[in-house]
């Protein structure tokens, strides 16, 4: 009797195990570098090599392919790791260490060195140098740079320099540059942020949504803060956090109509919600937030297919942690934005609010 159990399990052992590579040998073909099978990797015994999940390679024959757990164990049955997807992660460390030299070589220079002195300093291509710097940063060469000299900027202002002098100091050449697009490199005139924003007023207005407490803020330029859903304290916690040197005053006769119109699109979502907006923010967050502004009522995207959507396939985070950030919801529907599978998560109003957001415009688009 122990024989036959210890058969019957060795059986079901062997069987588990089959079930297991077939299911891994499908991911393979699927080019699923995030398999539900977990972390694994993939030898082709007719090249002497081992792969990710995800390798572009072509498909090999289930006759020539084994399974390993890492690269370790991989190399020790006499493979070598494939030069196309880099299991070992080899290239994407040199990468990584060329994109960060490059950083520190932006934040050195007085300018903005060249893309063909960046990648000559790198060892690659231009162009494929822009792309590298793009996957792993989020933001090209050029917008890096844009915003280290935003940040020079601010840091001068705040610290009492002389506008002409923290503009010189900057990198900009000369301050009609920064005067044509404040809002690009500062989010406010240079006079304000030398005094580290205060100065600057934040106009309020309360009102009651159906989704509870409704906080409006604006400044001159227009609304800077959409937020609901919280406690009154916790509302206004959150906009004097993001203006911790502004004035904050009521304003709710001011701001009366914007407010209603908040509050009628929570009610009613019958087309875009249109406010004059304020937004500030990095260069990438303010790319992010426009491409979300651009998402049709009624219809949904994923982070993924957002970041595609804006030029950079391999920014699906950066995406999602923009979206976490905004600072005007509704306006800036970031809960048009599901999970890869479809699925209603990560709102910071509320998964049920989200839902609720969604099947509105979806009914009025039926």
């Amino acid at each position: 009797m122990a024989r036959g159990a210890r058969l019957a399990e060795l059986t079901n052992m062997n069987d588990t195990l089959e079930n297991l590579d077939d299911a891994r040998f499908a991911a393979v073909l699927a080019r699923d570098p995030a398999s539900a099978c977990g972390a694994f990797l993939y030898a082709v015994t007719s090249q002497g090599i081992y792969c990710r999940p995800g390798c572009p390679s072509p498909a090999p024959l289930r006759r020539h392919v084994r399974f390993f757990a890492d690269w370790g164990s991989a190399e020790a049955a006499g493979f070598r790791p494939c030069k196309r997807c880099d299991p070992r992660g080899d290239r994407a460390r040199m990468q990584a260490e060329a994109v960060r030299a490059a950083c520190a070589m932006i934040e050195a220079a007085e300018g903005i060195p060249s893309l063909a002195s960046l990648a000559a300093r790198a060892g690659y291509a231009p162009h494929h140098f822009q792309r590298m710097f793009r996957d792993i940063t989020g933001v090209t060469p050029r917008s890096y740079a844009e915003g280290v000299r935003g940040k020079r900027l601010s840091a001068a202002l705040a610290e009492g320099a002389r506008v002409a002098e923290a503009v010189a100091g900057a990198g900009f050449g000369s301050e009609s540059r920064v005067y044509e697009n404040t809002a690009r490199h500062l989010g406010m005139r240079p006079g304000r942020a030398r005094r580290g924003g205060a100065g600057e007023v934040i106009r309020i207005a309360w009102a009651e949504s159906s989704f509870g407490p409704l906080l409006l803020g604006a400044t001159e330029q227009g609304v800077c803060f959409l937020g609901f859903g919280e406690a009154r304290d916790a509302l206004e916690g959150d906009l004097r956090a993001r203006f911790p040197k502004a004035r904050v005053e009521a304003a709710p006769e001011a701001l009366a109509a914007l407010a209603k119109r908040a509050i009628g699109f929570i009610a009613e979502p019958r087309a875009a919600l249109d406010l004059p907006l304020d937004l500030r923010g990095t260069i990438f967050q303010r790319r992010v937030w426009e491409a979300l502004r651009g998402i049709p009522l009624g219809q949904t995207t994923t982070y993924s297919a957002l970041a595609a959507a804006m030029g950079e396939p391999k920014a699906t985070r950066a995406v999602a942690r923009a979206c976490a950030q905004n600072p005007v919801s509704l306006a800036v529907p970031c809960h048009r934005v599901v999970g890869k599978d479809g699925d209603v998560t990560g709102y910071r109003w509320g998964v049920a609010r989200k839902r609720a957001l969604l099947a509105g415009e979806r009914g009025k688009q039926a």
